[in-house]
């Protein structure tokens, strides 16, 4: 909660100089009038013209047995009112003034270091202004400090993560090419088996850069899509027919499930086909006990709404609330059985958000669901 704006307290020298101004300002208004009084004064008791003018006015102007007031009382009246609005208009100059001053000081404050000092200072008119201006920009400092601590934990982050997942397999490579280069081995059927082992974990090692490499491109905000158009329920048919020998192998049935044909849409086609396969190859590896990959999609206004859907074990919700989060497992562990570089889903995710889509997932004891909402056309975003 916000604190209340504090009135500024005047220290006792500020108070002084408040006094002494306004005693300073009466007296030279006072020496200005006695001479401007005495000057005219003068000039009207030289010209007889003048004075027999005024005169006569003064008879002219009468209010039953009252006369108007001699033009001494007149301008004595002017002159005071003159008076008090100057010496006002000085004191009030001179405050703010100083409410300047406690401002400066705030802001001294805050170069000294206390980057999230806010100024909580009662002041009006432009002042209020630079108030306020001080706090945004405090504001938007502290906010690109904590976004630019978040970033630099990120990478901290990934760069723990990858090397771990790099050292894993690059360990076993070493070790296995070890025991053949120091000639620990019985027959040829070893060294066969020490080449597949260090040959798959090749792989790994490669799927997890590539993995790596496209997660650092989408993350951009400035990446450009190859926007183009084409028909998504004919897309969908391709992946289910690309995977089709993978899921034989796992005993398991991947179909499509599209009711309108074609849905035409304008996006990036390459980046999208990243996307269903990532959620494909996720649901194999792991959608424990599930025997069928469900793809489905359907036009709502001007949306296309697309599901990648498998009947396996639920996922917990807690699971589910960072389950688009890099190096992220359901299983809490990085098995090595299921594999993978743990940036799938991250990488799903901010393809999508390039296309200002969204992406979420659902799960129950029937099914669980990675649910896409993608604008028909998409827009590619400007620099």
């Amino acid at each position: 909660m916000d604190e209340q704006p504090q009135k500024i307290v005047l220290k006792t020298r500020e108070k002084w100089e408040l006094f002494i101004e306004g005693i300073v300002t009466v007296a030279l208004l006072l020496l200005l009038n006695f001479a401007v009084m005495i000057l005219i004064d003068q000039a009207i008791n030289s010209n007889q013209g003048l004075i027999d003018g005024i005169y006569q006015i003064k008879q002219a102007m009468t209010i039953g047995p009252w006369h108007l007031w001699s033009w001494q009382r007149i301008f004595f009246i002017a002159l005071a009112v003159f008076d008090a609005i100057v010496v006002y208009w000085r004191l009030i100059r001179r405050y703010h003034n100083m409410q300047m001053r406690h401002i400066i000081e705030e802001l001294h404050y805050i170069a000294n270091g206390h980057i999230d000092h806010r100024v909580n200072l009662k002041v009006n008119g432009y002042l209020n202004e630079v108030v306020d201006s001080i706090n945004a920009l405090v504001d938007s400092t502290v906010n690109s400090m904590q976004e630019e601590r978040k970033i630099e934990a990120s990478k901290d982050e990934l760069i723990t993560n990858v090397s771990h997942d790099i050292r894993t397999p690059l360990t076993s490579i070493i070790g296995y090419l070890g025991l053949i280069e120091d000639g620990q081995y019985q027959n040829v059927d070893d060294i066969l088996r020490y080449n597949h082992i260090a040959f798959e974990k090749t792989k790994q090692m490669k799927s997890l850069v590539e993995d790596l490499f496209e997660f650092t491109k989408v993350q951009q905000t400035h990446t450009k899509l190859q926007i183009q158009r084409f028909d998504l329920a004919s897309m969908l048919e391709q992946l289910t027919a690309d995977f089709e020998l993978e899921a034989q192998k796992r005993e398991m049935v991947i179909e499509v499930n599209v009711e309108q044909r074609p849905i035409m849409m304008q996006a990036d086609s390459g980046k999208l086909v990243r996307v269903f396969s990532n959620l494909i190859v996720n649901a194999f590896k792991y959608g424990t006990d599930a025997t069928k990959i469900v793809l489905s999609a359907h036009e709502e206004k001007n949306d296309v709404v697309i599901s990648v859907a498998n009947d396996g074990r639920q996922i917990p919700q807690k699971d589910l609330e960072n389950i688009f989060e890099r190096f992220y497992r359901v299983e809490g562990s990085r098995s090595s059985e299921t594999g993978g570089s743990g940036l799938g889903l991250a990488i799903a995710q901010s393809i999508v958000k390039l296309h200002n889509g969204e992406i979420y997932a659902t799960s129950n004891e029937y099914k669980t669901a990675f649910n896409i909402i993608l604008p028909i056309n998409t827009v590619q975003k400007e620099d």
